[in-house]
């Protein structure tokens, strides 16, 4: 029975993906609620759980692609890959309408612009502490400070390596780790607690996954309006990170 099990496992790894994605969401929404009362969205451990299951793969096989180098979860891979994240990405975009933003008004345009450029500025600093100090790597990982998604878009776009691309990765989503856990935490006293409010701080803060998520365990009812301008402000670095943004940093680094 077990080499049966084990055959049939293997031969449908993207299935075993879906399997091991369901559960282990599972896990993380009763953890958040039975441990944490909701307080920690049930994304952000999930997150979590990813990262440490990644590492538990890439530690077994000594493999580059985590839990994916384990035969029988080959299909993470492909779940986790370009294709499904484009797809995500188009999928978002076409839920938008530009018209929608206006209803946040000058704040909210005004937040995404500022939320871009912040981000992308302490990202560049924390870069070139680092010791990186070529255009093309600073920009790539700033642009990763804006989002996980806007990291490797930039990075192809002026053609940083991909080593430099995983670390504007890596930034994006200890990002929206952070926007995910502290979120229900600083509500009050920000006064987080109304539409308009919840569109600024989508589109200070951009990462979408971070702020539906922090938003979902602050006031369900905020996310829409958070996510919205967090939509936009992805769209915005996209667009503003590899040119604009890329030149002014080849005009300060050389």
């Amino acid at each position: 029975m077990l080499d049966i099990a084990s055959k049939i496992f293997l031969k449908n790894g993207f299935v075993m993906s879906f399997a091991l994605i369901g559960i282990t969401m599972y896990l993380s929404y009763l953890i958040s609620v039975k441990l944490t009362k909701g307080r920690v969205h049930g994304s952000a451990i999930a997150v979590i759980l990813g990262l440490v299951l990644a590492y538990i793969g890439g530690v077994k096989t000594g493999g580059k692609h985590g839990i994916a180098d384990i035969e029988m979860f080959a299909g993470i891979g492909l779940m986790g890959g370009a294709m499904l994240r484009d797809y995500a990405i188009t999928a978002t975009a076409f839920g938008v309408d530009f018209d929608e933003i206006k209803k946040a008004g000058l704040p909210g345009v005004v937040s995404l612009f500022l939320g871009v450029i912040v981000s992308f500025l302490i990202g560049a600093i924390v870069a070139f502490a680092f010791g990186y100090t070529d255009a093309v790597s600073v920009t790539t990982i700033a642009a990763g400070a804006v989002t996980f998604i806007v990291g490797p878009i930039t990075g192809a776009a002026v053609g940083a390596s991909s080593e430099v691309i995983v670390l504007s990765i890596g930034a994006g989503v200890v990002k929206s780790i952070l926007v995910m856990v502290v979120t229900p935490f600083i509500a009050k006293y920000i006064g987080l607690n109304n539409p308009t409010s919840a569109m600024v701080y989508g589109g200070l803060m951009g990462t979408t996954s971070g702020v539906a998520a922090g938003l979902a365990a602050t006031d369900p009812k905020l996310v829409p309006y958070g996510a919205m301008t967090a939509t936009f402000y992805t769209g915005l670095g996209a667009l503003l990170a590899p040119s604009v943004l890329y030149l002014i940093t080849k005009a300060i680094l050389g």
